[in-house]
Order: structure tokens, then sequence, then C-alpha cells
């Protein structure tokens, strides 16, 4: 059986080493566009900020590793640009040569991520102007922060964009946000949002809410950041604005996507085309607690969305269970985490909902250097069904939303989690954890 995988990173090589693990007999081949198999995008922020003090310990798995341990055809610079299901081939060329190539498969995953989104504005390219998605896009950020950058903006106030600010202002950068909506934060609540913002301005990061931007200004590097309300002196921009699918080229397949281009699979990653699965952030996902497929791109989704491809082709049937969009992320002193619906996901499902928002502290408060947690719980108000919740605090954050995580996944209640026997010892927790001390507010 010969499978092939377009895509090296997360979603294509848990694939292509679940399908080594389960069928001895198969032949992979692994096509990825770029020169770097399987490395870590989610600690490019940190790379740059010098927490990570060489890119190479962001590599999982080098495609020299792929080739001479597990038997896998992994080729860097191959760009797969066309599929023909009928034939069952993919077409693509060699990146730098563009020498065309053309391969048969017996199952193929897509595997192709997203790629960040730029604006769309009439100034002309520009040096200084960047996006950070790969580790080439982060060595020519610290390449350009070599030189005398004194002041970033980023246009984006989502997690890229808040751990862009947090490393630069560490690197002793003046930073400034240009976020178009009002909140910073993705998927926060703008009562929650607000300490996002409390902290930037405590941290002397300057934050523009609610403004567009309209021109990006200089004649040959950026200088200047124009905004509908302002404009920003400025020696270096990154846009931080989000992601989308990178399916352009399955436009003449036949194969279903959403409206954001997002691959529409089932449960074992199978697309509309027989023999031609999708995971990772080119895919759609489904949401356990909206009932229908969503477009949530992260890491931890990429990697079980492509074990659970590598499964189904090699003959098991395990089914990919959904995800309730948990999240969490370091912002200066300040954790923030979130899963399942937010208020206004809440209202846009048409799900009857009440809310309970409770101010508390990650251990006990007789115990030294108790912190100050802020807890939000989402749930039905005619079931009393948990929906989900939003916490901001210093620490201990991240526990408490991965409670919240599988509660959700449980489909418990809020009496339910009031139940759980979570652990307690004063340097850890209070008697009520601060989750249960929000669900006897009900």
């Amino acid at each position: 059986m010969k499978y092939v995988m377009i895509g090296g990173d997360a979603a294509g090589m848990s694939c292509a080493m679940q399908i080594y693990r389960e069928d001895p007999n198969a032949y992979i081949v692994a096509f990825e566009k770029g020169e770097i198999f399987s490395y870590g995008q989610c600690g490019l922020p940190y790379l740059i900020g010098g927490l990570i003090d060489d890119h190479r310990k962001l590599i999982a798995r080098s495609a020299e590793t792929f080739r001479e341990k597990y038997g896998i055809d992994a080729r860097c610079l191959h760009e797969v640009t066309s599929i023909d299901p009928e034939q069952k081939t993919v077409s693509g060329h060699h990146t730098k040569t563009k020498e065309p190539f053309t391969e048969s498969y017996d199952r193929l995953l897509i595997a192709t991520g997203a790629s960040p989104v730029t604006l769309d504005l009439d100034s002309q390219p520009l040096e200084g102007v960047h996006v950070l998605k790969t580790i080439p896009h982060a060595l020519s950020i610290l390449d350009h922060l070599k030189k005398d950058i004194t002041h970033v903006t980023i246009i984006g106030g989502g997690y890229i964009g808040l751990e862009m600010a947090e490393n630069l202002k560490a690197l002793g950068k003046n930073v400034h946000i240009i976020q178009r909506g009002a909140a910073l934060g993705p998927g926060f609540d703008s009562d929650m949002a607000k300490y996002l913002k409390e902290e930037a301005d405590a941290k002397g990061i300057h934050v523009s809410l609610g403004e567009t931007v309209q021109q990006l200004e200089g004649k040959s590097h950026v200088t200047a950041v124009i905004t509908d309300k302002q404009t920003i002196q400025t020696d270096m921009v990154i846009m931080a604005i989000g992601v989308t699918p990178q399916t352009s080229f399955l436009h003449n397949t036949g194969i279903k996507r959403l409206q954001n281009g997002a691959i529409a699979v089932n449960e074992y990653m199978q697309t509309n085309i027989k023999d031609i699965y999708a995971a990772g952030d080119c895919a759609a996902t489904y949401h356990r607690i909206k009932k229908s497929l969503d477009y949530i791109p992260l890491g931890t989704t990429a990697n079980k969305q492509g074990r659970i491809a590598g499964f189904h082709m090699t003959g098991t049937n395990r089914a990919f269970q959904g995800v309730t969009g948990t999240a969490v992320m370091k912002f200066m002193d300040v954790t923030a985490g979130r899963t399942g619906l937010s208020e206004k996901e809440a209202k846009e499902a048409d799900i009857p909902f009440s809310v309970i928002t409770i101010d508390s502290t990650d251990h006990a408060k007789y115990y030294p250097e108790a912190q100050k947690m802020k807890v939000k719980l989402i749930y039905r108000s005619d079931d009393h069904t948990l929906l989900g919740a939003q916490i901001i605090g210093r620490n201990g954050v991240d526990k408490r939303i991965d409670i919240v995580a599988a509660a959700l996944y449980q489909e418990l209640t809020i009496t339910d989690l009031e139940d759980l026997d979570i652990s307690y010892a004063p340097p850890f927790n209070s008697v009520w954890d601060p989750l249960q001390q929000a669900a006897r507010r009900i």
C-alpha cells in the first residue's frame, strides 16, 4: 500500500508515523514545500525572545531521520499544486529548481496547514514587514532585529500577537499592538479580556483597540503604520491577524470545504472523496459543544487528527472525538485560559445560558503569595450543563482550564463540577477549588 502525505509537519508526520507503526509493508511518501520537517511552531515567539537559543531545538525529527530510521520517503522543497482523484495522483514542482513531479497514491493525506493572513493594502512591499508561522519567518525576524530596531508594531492582538509582544518587550523593544476589535485575546469575552489590556498597560506595551490599519509608510523600509485614527512611527511591523487554510489548490478536485476553505472531514478524517483524508490546520474539526464542524487551528488538534487518519488509513476504525476549543497562553505575568463556548458563541448558537463570575485565589489565601484569579463559568440555564470557562490569573490557570475541558468532554453539569474530588493542600489550592467556589454560586 502506498501512502502519500502532503505536508511534513504536525498532522502529516503524525499520520506517517502511525502508518509506520500499523503497516509494516507501507511505502510512505511525504512532500514538504519547505526545508524543515516536523517542528514546534508554537515555540517560535520564544525563539525570537531568546528563551530558546537555537531553532534546531524546535525540530522533532529531521527529514534525514524520517528517511534513515523509519524508511519514510521524506522530500523537502516539494510543493504539491494539484490532485487528480480519478487517476489517484498528486503533482507539483520543486520549489527551487521548478522541476515538475507526479506521484501516484493508494491513500492520500492532505496536511498542508495554514498560511498567515496579510493585509491587502495599497502600500508597496516594504522591508521590515513580517509574519510568523515558520522557522524561516522567525529567522528573518531575528536577523532584522540585529539592526537598529527600537520600535515594533504588532498588527493583531491574538495569541501570536500577544506572545510576540511579550518576547519583544523582553528584548527591550518599544511595542505597540493594534487590534481592530474591541478587546485583546481570541475567544475571551470583553469582561475577561480587559485584564489582558490592563497587563499590557502595566508592562508598558501600548495598545490601540478598535483601529483599522489603512497603510504602511516608507520608501524601501517601513517607517510608519497609518490607521483610521493615527500614524505610528515604527521600525518593524509584524502581522499577526490570523491564518487561513492552505487549500486553494483543491478548487477543481470536488473535495468539500467550509466557507473559509477548511476541508470538511468525518470522524475518521475522511473527505468526501474516496481514499483522500485531511488533517491539521487545513482541515475542519468537530466541535463537541456546537455539534458541528468548526475551524480551530491548534498544534494539539493537528497531531491528534494526523494520528486518527493514520489509524483509519491502515484499517483501524478509531474516531476523532472532537474539540472544545481549549487554549491557554502566557502574556507577561498573566496566564489566560479558555475552553468551550464564550457568551458570544452561546448567543450565536441560540443556546439558553447563564454566567457565574467570581474573584478567587490560586491557593489558600492564608498561605504566602496567594495570587488573584478571575473565574468565569458559562452553563445552560435549562439543565445546568457546563458550556465553557474563561480563567485569568497568575498561577494555576492551566490546571483549572483542563479540569473544565475534561468536564465538557463528559458533559458534566455545574453540580457535577462541585462534586469533583479535586486535590487540596494550602500551597496548591483552597479547600474549595476556585471552580467549585464558582459552581456553588448557582
